[in-house]
């Protein structure tokens, strides 16, 4: 917030119903929004958290892109195959951008000779991770990525396929569905621009092989 004097607003939602678990700033007034769904608050200077929240499992968020995998280890020849394909869905038409896949492998895979049809690869021998920085997602053109894996001679076949770890970003969409319906100034005499910016990142987003 970059307003003078002491603005007194008031912030609304479209669907405040998909609100739950919140936990507000200490300026927000509690007793106006546990009667009127509204945020009524006077702000602090400068950058802070006005609220957090949680959706519901009732209100079930659309995942934004989907990964096919293929992770294998054989039992003889101390190798291994990796084929992963990553695509958009539900994304209301925005793009999935900032893509990053991050997998950590298992100790006895000492290299990785793969292919990428987008973006790039690398793999770290001493912390065993693998990250591939793909980028933008296209609906046209598929990334994949896919190749060998060596294993160390003579260490035993990995019992579990290693999880991968996804890292994404979408402008102007809020995948909790959660949207802004106005925003109004009591207190102060001048007239602000009002807009709102919409952008989704991934947190804890893991896709179990």
């Amino acid at each position: 917030v970059n307003l003078t004097g002491m603005p007194d607003l008031t912030l609304s939602f479209m669907n405040p119903r998909l609100l739950d678990d919140v936990s507000f700033h200490p300026c927000v007034r509690f007793k106006r929004w546990e009667s009127e769904r509204v945020l009524s608050f006077i702000p602090p200077d400068g950058n802070f958290r006005l609220l957090s929240y949680h959706v519901s499992a009732q209100n079930l968020v659309a995942i934004p892109i989907y990964v096919k995998q293929n992770i294998s280890f054989f039992e003889t020849g101390s190798s291994g195959r990796l084929d992963i394909t990553v695509g958009p869905k539900q994304t209301m038409g925005k793009t999935v951008e900032a893509v990053f896949v991050t997998i950590n492998m298992p100790k006895v895979v000492l290299s990785a000779n793969l292919t990428a049809t987008q973006g790039n690869y690398t793999y770290n021998p001493v912390t065993k991770t693998l990250v591939w920085d793909i980028g933008k997602l296209s609906q046209q053109k598929l990334p994949n990525l896919k190749g060998s894996l060596t294993l160390q001679c003579g260490a035993p076949k990995p019992e579990e396929s290693p999880s991968l770890n996804i890292d994404l970003k979408i402008q102007q969409l809020a995948i909790s569905g959660l949207k802004v319906n106005r925003l109004d100034m009591y207190g102060e005499k001048y007239k602000p621009f009002k807009g709102v910016k919409y952008v989704s990142k991934a947190g804890k987003f893991q896709v179990r092989t």
